[in-house]
């Protein structure tokens, strides 16, 4: 059986008094693709953010690829541990977050050099390698500003894959595109998918959900209320704020 290469366990996130996760518990074994859905403030971005520790958590810990972190500590240790899981793990945002006064693989190779102290040569190779799988090497020199927002996430997508991440983590990466342009980086994902990358995806986009994930995550109100095959979630949802929430979809409202 293929291990779990991410595992939360017991984890919860205060914001002040507000308790916005729920002794959340998951295990993602590898290569798996997890779809992330539920409605606007049920705290699906903040469960992503918490696994790269952009948000703290509160208690409980995480795991990713060997390296556990518990939620809540500080010190130099601690540091170096949010360190080591940030190198194991990409994230793509909704905003593309490029450098505008860096050209396309500029922006692709910077992080590898800075942080993991990567030789330009090589890096300057795996950018305009990931450029290509993403369809962008023929932008390699423009700036942002002459880009499309598809083409600058698809961008942001080979930037995060040039630091090698064993886990890819997708923060609503449609969220902010036109709908002509949501299609030309759901394509890249699912193209991710079929290589294998491990991939946790917050998306609204229930037909990618449907067509590419593995699992799908329900979350309401901080807790995780479902986690169940596409197929079988889709067709049967147990708990009645998922089936709400799959309704709005079928009659085209989401």
């Amino acid at each position: 059986m293929t291990s779990s290469i991410v595992k939360i366990s017991k984890l919860d996130k205060y914001f002040g008094r507000l308790h916005v996760l729920k002794n959340i518990s998951l295990e993602v074994p590898e290569r798996q693709v997890v779809c992330l859905i539920g409605r606007s403030g049920s705290g699906k971005s903040t469960l992503l953010r918490c696994i790269n520790f952009l948000e703290e958590p509160s208690h409980g810990s995480i795991e990713v690829d060997g390296v556990r972190v518990e939620g809540g500590e500080k010190g130099s240790h601690h540091r170096q541990l949010v360190h080591d899981v940030r190198l194991k793990t990409g994230m793509v945002f909704q905003e593309f977050n490029l450098f505008p006064h860096m050209s396309v693989l500029e922006n692709v190779i910077e992080a590898p050099i800075i942080v993991k102290g990567m030789d330009r040569k090589k890096a300057i190779e795996l950018g305009e390698q990931n450029l290509d799988s993403v369809g962008m090497l023929f932008k390699r020199d423009e700036y942002p500003m002459r880009l499309s927002g598809g083409q600058k996430q698809r961008i942001a997508i080979a930037r995060a894959l040039t630091m090698e991440p064993r886990v890819m983590l997708f923060d609503e990466p449609t969220s902010a595109l036109d709908p002509e342009l949501i299609g030309e980086v759901l394509n890249v994902m699912k193209k991710l998918a079929k290589d294998g990358m491990t991939m946790l995806v917050v998306t609204h986009e229930m037909g990618f959900a449907r067509d590419v994930a593995d699992r799908v995550l329900v979350m309401a109100e901080g807790e995780l209320i479902e986690d169940s095959k596409p197929e079988d979630l889709f067709k049967d949802p147990k708990d009645p704020r998922t089936k709400a929430l799959i309704d709005r979809y079928r009659s085209g409202e989401n």
